[in-house]
């Protein structure tokens, strides 16, 4: 068995406000020998998710926080390499939680590691639309949205990873879609190219108007990825009897103090007649993963899921790219190509 350089990027320091490039540190190890049912993966593409943040930190959520020192928690989609194990031949790819590094040995029976058939769809959507994100919008919708045909289905950040997926999946459940996203660029996309019937830009409308206007029969499902001042404008215009599945909110990610911000919880919960809202998680719905899966690789082989991704280049500058999620320079799906093969 050989052994290899490997870099990875540990967390360095907890960051107060926005990580900055300090907050991380880059590292070379070396690989361990396999043992009998290990396999050794090379990460070809790393996923970067506003939900590390919360990671970074040392509140108390429903994670445990990454250790300083460390590897940065994440998604990935490699190739084995080397394999002690009968379930996995070097070749097969995967996808896994190797974190932010080039190489992982993994468990063969551990269950967030999979393989996946990079020859019907590119192998980075098994980080997005096809993985993780697609399956938080296909479970959040559905099961705590439980939508109705004709119901007024509101979407945060509705060009990102979850949010486009939860759009059109409620298009194809007969539901008015209306996205809020940041900018004509990104607005003109969600309309024109995934199919939303409108799209506000919170950056510039009126969003109280704007609601109004798209929602006239108000809203009765929001899909929460944002909070401040959307949640905000979304909460005077919810149906009695609405649901809010509350994804995350990254307006509040970066606060010096987390415990002390107006989070969707105040917003929606001090309402006179509250939407059912609770932050819920995508491993809740874990034992039907393979269902999604397979539901959301058949959608976009068949042209009637679309997504969008921002490939970015080099491990070593993860950190940098991190910060994009928060300052809203990415489009779509945001993943950084590590290695080529």
């Amino acid at each position: 068995m050989s052994q290899y350089q490997n870099k990875r990027i540990v967390l360095a320091s907890r960051p107060v406000g926005e990580p900055t490039a300090d907050n991380f540190r880059l590292e070379t190890t070396t690989t361990e020998p396999l043992e009998a049912g290990q396999i050794l993966i090379k990460t070809l593409y790393l996923s970067l998710d506003p939900y590390m943040r919360g990671r970074m930190s040392d509140v108390k959520s429903y994670a445990d926080p990454v250790a300083i020192g460390e590897v940065m928690t994440a998604e990935t989609a490699g190739v084995v390499v080397e394999s002690n194990s009968p379930l996995y031949a070097v070749g097969d790819h995967v996808c896994c939680r190797s974190g932010w590094q080039e190489y992982f040995v993994s468990n063969d029976k551990d269950p967030m590691t999979y393989k996946v058939d990079a020859a019907k769809v590119p192998l980075s959507t098994y980080l997005g639309v096809c993985g993780m994100p697609g399956r938080t919008a296909y479970f959040g919708l559905q099961r705590e949205g439980k939508p109705t045909a004709g119901e007024t289905l509101v979407v945060s950040a509705a060009s990102g990873a979850v949010g486009s997926v939860v759009g059109q999946i409620g298009k194809k459940l007969g539901l008015r879609v209306v996205g809020v996203a940041g900018g004509a660029k990104k607005c003109t996309y969600v309309k024109d190219e995934l199919g939303f019937d409108e799209c506000i830009d919170y950056k510039s409308a009126d969003l109280d108007a704007a609601l109004a206007a798209a929602c006239p029969n108000g809203i009765d499902i929001y899909f929460e990825s944002v909070g401040g001042m959307v949640s905000e404008a979304v909460a005077k215009q919810l149906n009695p009897g609405a649901r809010v599945p509350i994804c995350g909110y990254i307006a509040n990610y970066n606060s010096k103090d987390i415990t002390q911000v107006r989070t969707p919880f105040h917003i929606f919960g001090e309402l006179e007649t509250p939407p059912a809202h609770k932050f819920f998680l995508v491993f809740d719905y874990y034992s039907e993963f393979a269902e999604a899966n397979q539901a959301l690789t058949d959608w976009v082989v068949n042209g009637e899921l679309k997504y969008q991704e921002t490939i970015v280049d080099g491990l070593e500058k993860a950190p940098e790219y991190f910060s994009w999620l928060f300052s809203g320079k990415n489009f779509g799906k945001l993943v950084v190509n590590v290695a080529d093969h």
